[in-house]
């Protein structure tokens, strides 16, 4: 029987293992919002009130006539687009960060809202959005009717 060299790894192929492990564990399950070219994603915070749900969008520099807001009873999507200022002079640019380009964001709300009532606000880059929650429907008693009696 043939026995077989036992390949040993370095301390460094091992530290770079366990690196990487830490790395893919700390960012699992987040939602990074991925910048692609012509393409940009606001950010979003949505929170809940014992009678209503908030969602809040970084929307800075739009026109609010611009944006498209959908609601159902347990989901939300804002789309719209940025538009790039164009001017004569050419910039000799040594770093841009700001994103122009359409977006489109949909969220899922932590409870059903009444999309009758809601309502939506624009207020120096933040856009707010106010739904009130469902009333839930209390328990019925039925009575039980007995034929023949």
């Amino acid at each position: 029987m043939a026995v077989l060299p036992v390949k040993r790894e370095g301390p460094f192929v091992s530290l770079r293992r366990e690196m990487d492990r830490l790395f893919d564990d700390f960012f699992r399950g987040w939602e990074l919002a991925p910048w692609v070219e012509g393409e940009w994603y606001p950010s979003i915070d949505v929170a809940e009130t014992e009678d209503q749900v908030i969602v809040k969008a970084e929307i800075p520099g739009m026109d609010p006539s611009e944006l498209e807001i959908t609601l159902t009873d347990d989901s939300l999507s804002i789309r719209g687009e940025k538009k790039e200022e164009k001017e004569e002079k050419k910039k000799n640019y040594h770093r841009r960060e700001s994103r122009y380009g359409s977006f489109s964001r949909s969220v899922r709300l932590p409870a059903l809202v009444n999309t009758e009532k809601a309502e939506a606000s624009y207020d120096k880059g933040i856009l707010t959005i106010n739904a009130p929650k469902v009333e839930k429907e209390k328990a019925k008693k039925i009575e039980i009717k007995v034929k023949g009696k």
